[in-house]
């Protein structure tokens, strides 16, 4: 898709910096994918973001599922809305390579150290991206009540283009997406067991994304979203 950089410097010279870092980056990204791996590409404006509905194979997905919700150390935490302190929605559990804390929400969390079966998919992410991610973020949902606000992950920790990879398992889940400045540029989709999302380049500028509720009868799921911390 051809970018006219004249239009965007009229709007800001800012976001023509943030760009043009975004297409090198990206233009390094795409290469370092597995050929073998089945990828589908969004076609989102103003992002590189892609989905990899077989990650990993259901024996595995079904592996990783029954041990992280036993062995990962899901925490509660609490968030002030209005001045009120209210729970998330949501169970989570941070982990890195390193002690670095990291703060989203008002929340700063110090790492626990990678477990084994984390490590395993760390370094199956990093054969696929060549990208030694840092940090995993680790959020259970419950049921159908529980539930991840529009948000995107853009905290200066986490560098000028942050790349995050979403590992899903257990009950398939709708995620939406929505433009920033384009209030008709919406999308959504099914992130299914096992399924990996990978967002990219400029999408956290351009595009916030949610996991809402549903009123359906829903088993648990989680959502393992590995970054790198500078």
């Amino acid at each position: 898709m051809g970018i006219d950089f004249t239009y965007s410097v009229a709007i800001h010279p800012y976001v023509v910096g943030i760009l043009l870092s975004a297409i090198l980056n990206d233009l390094i990204f795409m290469e370092f994918f597995n050929n073998n791996e089945e990828r589908q590409d969004l076609n989102l404006p103003d992002a590189n973001s892609y989905y990899f509905p077989h990650f990993l194979k259901p024996d595995a997905a079904n592996s990783a599922f029954d041990i992280f919700i036993n062995e990962l150390e899901w925490r509660q935490h609490y968030i002030k809305i209005f001045g009120k302190s209210l729970p998330q929605p949501r169970l989570t559990a941070l982990y890195g390579i390193n002690d670095q804390s990291y703060t989203y929400s008002n929340l700063t969390l110090k790492p626990l150290k990678f477990t084994p079966k984390l490590l395993e998919i760390h370094q199956k992410l990093k054969e696929l991206t060549k990208i030694n991610f840092t940090h995993c973020l680790a959020n259970l949902y419950r049921d159908g009540n529980d539930s991840m606000g529009w948000h995107a992950d853009d905290e200066k920790e986490l560098g000028e283009n942050p790349v995050i990879a979403s590992v899903n398992l257990g009950a398939a889940r709708r995620f939406q997406l929505k433009h920033r400045y384009d209030a008709n540029l919406k999308y959504q989709l099914e992130l299914e067991h096992g399924s990996l999302l990978l967002m990219a380049g400029t999408t956290q500028h351009f595009w916030k994304h949610q996991l809402p509720k549903t009123k359906k009868l829903i088993s648990p799921r989680i959502n393992l979203t590995f970054r790198t911390l500078f």
